[in-house]
């Protein structure tokens, strides 16, 4: 980790276009990071703190971009096991099961991702997350299972946020839904926000109230009552792979959030004691920011998921 507060300074090379990007193109952070930073006023144009991203500066206007050194993280180690998929000094690739909790948050303080990463990286962590959150790039639900990936050094953090930005990180899920979609292909585009009457759960919602939201599907198989759909996602928002396929009709089996089990299915689900949402981060996919080696990586159904797929395919 850092040890002190360092200073990104320079002039815009490339005025007319909004302020984070251009901050982002010349100081090598991601855009995401230099909007954080501007949120805390550590950006200035000029001498002057700016903490508006849409700005278009002119080409030539000096700015300051103050990162703080990264303060001691508060959630501890915990000798929890990993699936470790893939390591080097700098990333991280862990199969997540479910049950696991990505981040400590209200709730969950303790018994964590970040607690069994503390543990196993011995706190050798990309700080860019802050104190909650070292080293986290991304996240899947805490029922949620399947890869992620970690960074463990901040040049790692800022390369692969960005490309998470710009949407060039494969990411591929397997979910059993509800019913048989139709198309059993297609494109699912829709802004996701908070919902209007509950706020623990998120909603389809309209242009500039949520954030930008893609995902394509494609029906594996078909079944009495449900299917194994693929999700490719474009972009990576919060329930993102549930809101959509509940938006079309087709909610997760065993959600315990967004639409409802069949009744055909309720007593396999029951038998099975499913009670998460069936969905698996499958593939991952992306381009090491350090030694710009391609890295793919793919992780089986967990035997949840698994049984309940062989009990689906045999009372078909």
């Amino acid at each position: 980790m850092n040890g002190g507060e360092s200073i990104v300074s320079g002039v815009i090379a490339n005025g007319a276009q909004r302020l984070d990007k251009a901050l982002a193109e010349a100081s090598g952070l991601s855009r995401e990071r230099v909007k954080a930073l501007m949120g805390e006023g550590r950006v200035t144009l000029d001498g002057k703190v700016t903490a508006q991203a849409s700005f278009k500066p002119a080409e030539g206007t000096a700015f300051a971009i103050s990162i703080p050194a990264v303060t001691p993280d508060e959630a501890q180690p915990e000798d929890i096991p990993l699936n470790v998929v893939f390591e080097d000094e700098h990333l991280i690739v862990i199969d997540k099961p479910a049950g696991l909790v990505v981040h400590p948050a209200v709730g969950n303080y303790d018994g964590t991702l970040v607690n069994a990463l503390l543990h196993h990286c011995q706190g050798q962590l990309s700080g860019i997350g802050g104190v909650a959150r070292p080293g986290i790039v991304h996240r899947i639900d805490k029922d949620t299972s399947g890869l992620l990936v970690v960074a463990k050094s901040d040049v790692a953090h800022e390369g692969l946020a960005r490309q998470f930005e710009d949407h060039s990180i494969e990411r591929a899920y397997l979910a059993l839904v509800a019913g048989n979609p139709m198309p059993p292909s297609g494109t699912v585009t829709g802004a996701i926000g908070r919902s209007n009457t509950n706020r623990k759960k998120m909603a389809l919602v309209a242009d500039g109230r949520g954030k930008h939201a893609v995902t394509h599907f494609a029906t594996l198989e078909r079944f009495a009552a449900a299917a194994l759909v693929e999700c490719r996602l474009e972009t990576g928002r919060t329930h993102q792979v549930r809101v959509h396929m509940t938006s079309l009709g087709h909610p997760l089996l065993g959600d315990p959030a967004y639409g409802r089990t069949p009744p055909k299915l309720k007593p396999l689900l029951a038998e099975h004691k499913f009670e998460r949402q069936a969905l698996h981060a499958k593939v991952l996919g992306f381009v090491h920011p350090v030694t710009g080696e391609q890295l793919r990586f793919e992780s089986p159904l967990p035997a949840d998921m698994a049984g309940l797929l062989v009990d689906l395919r045999n009372n078909s």
